[in-house]
């Protein structure tokens, strides 16, 4: 193969390229595996994909883009540096989310509901006891892992794989445009009743990948902070979303808050995204 020429390719060729090859590498395992064993074997299918990405990027960033160090060009180090950014971008991301939620109890935009730390009563029981039994075993450490898992995968593939793609060919602001449209829009496949309902949250996940971008950037091309900010928000929301312990109080409309739920669908999540991407930007490296 002529790895030269696939070089010499524009990025959204290159991209595609890259997506076709690892799906014939994929396919021929996963095709058989899911019409044996159906829809239990999805989790591990989706795994063995990302893993599969994972080593096809060194293979393609070694022979096809000449890179002596491709991880690291992708913002994979794995260096005491970018381990204390990882550990600072996760404490940002859930004191952001903290202060997030926070504002909106004091403001009464959002109730606590009343907890218990026993068993849980009968459901039939709970609405006329006004009790709420909150598993904070069952939201934290599964929400930790997932939100790392989350930040990660995706930071690999969006903040590093496609933005280092597209700065080849492009301005850095074009790329960091194209990159967080690809986020976004990836993140949009869903039926259209369901885009409909949650149009804004497209605005939220461009800012986010805007910020995201930004932070890799000002630490030298690194991911530890962009990988820990991302899973740090993940986390917060995924105990408040599982707990359910914050109840909206109907005083403030959905499309300041976040619609249903979701602090990112909302004018005051973009506020928030924005002044991290300005924090970040004013930023010395």
């Amino acid at each position: 193969m002529n790895f030269q020429r696939l070089d010499s390719y524009p990025a959204p060729v290159r991209i595609v390229l890259f997506l076709l090859t690892l799906l014939l590498l994929w396919l021929p395992i996963a095709a058989p595996l899911h019409l044996i064993y159906g829809a239990s074997v999805g989790v591990g299918l989706t795994i063995l994909l990302y893993c599969g990405f994972l080593g096809l990027i060194g293979v393609w960033g070694r022979k096809v883009s000449q890179y002596p160090h491709p991880y690291r060009y992708y913002g994979l180090s794995f260096t005491k540096k970018n381990g204390l950014e990882f550990l600072c971008g996760w404490g940002l991301g859930t004191i952001t989310l903290i202060i997030f939620y926070g504002l909106q109890v004091i403001l009464g935009w959002l109730a606590v509901q009343t907890t218990s730390w026993q068993e849980p009563l009968p459901a039939r029981l709970l609405p006329m006891l006004g009790v709420y039994f909150v598993d904070w075993q069952g939201a934290i450490a599964p929400g930790m892992l997932t939100s790392l898992g989350v930040g990660f995968a995706e930071e690999v593939l969006f903040r590093g794989w496609i933005l280092s793609e597209l700065e080849r060919d492009y301005s850095p602001r074009t790329a960091l445009i194209g990159a967080s449209l690809v986020f976004a829009i990836l993140h949009f496949i869903k039926p259209l009743n369901l885009i409909l309902a949650t149009w804004s949250q497209f605005a939220g996940l461009m800012m986010m990948s805007v910020v995201l971008a930004i932070a890799r950037r000002r630490r030298e091309g690194r991911l530890g902070i962009a990988i820990g900010l991302h899973g740090g928000l993940v986390w917060c929301y995924y105990i408040v979303n599982t707990t359910h312990w914050l109840k909206p109080t109907g005083v403030a409309p959905e499309w300041v808050t976040g619609i249903s739920g979701n602090p990112i669908a909302g004018i005051m999540g973009l506020l928030f995204l924005m002044a991290i991407a300005i924090g970040f930007t004013l930023l010395k490296r």
